[in-house]
C-alpha cells in the first residue's frame, strides 16, 4: 500500500434531522464505490445525527470533483427523505 502522506485531506460534516437520517444518508452512498480506488479513499461514519466524510485524494482535481459528486448524492438522499421519509414510514389505513 502506498503511503497517503502526500494527499489531500478533506473532511465534511453534515448535519441531518436525525440519527435515522445520517444512516440512511451513509448507507445508501457508501454503496457506490469510489470510480478511481488507488487515488481516492472515502470514509464514512455517523455520531449522533452527523454523517461525517473524510476524503483522501491524490489531486486537488480529485478532491474537488469527489466533493461535488458526494454532496449531490447527499443532496439527493436529503431531497427523497423530504418526499418520502415519514410517508414511507407509516402504514396506510386499512
Amino acid at each position: 500500500m502506498t503511503s497517503t502522506e502526500d494527499w489531500h485531506a478533506i473532511t465534511l460534516e453534515i448535519p441531518f434531522a436525525s440519527h435515522k437520517h445520517a444512516m440512511i444518508a451513509k448507507q445508501t452512498i457508501e454503496v457506490d464505490a469510489e470510480l478511481q480506488p488507488h487515488a481516492v479513499k472515502r470514509t464514512l461514519s455517523v455520531e449522533d445525527n452527523v454523517l461525517t466524510a473524510e476524503f483522501l485524494t491524490r489531486t486537488i482535481r480529485l478532491a474537488r470533483l469527489t466533493v461535488n459528486g458526494f454532496l449531490e448524492n447527499v443532496d439527493l438522499v436529503v431531497r427523497t427523505l423530504e418526499a418520502f421519509g415519514e410517508d414511507a414510514e407509516q402504514k396506510p389505513d386499512q
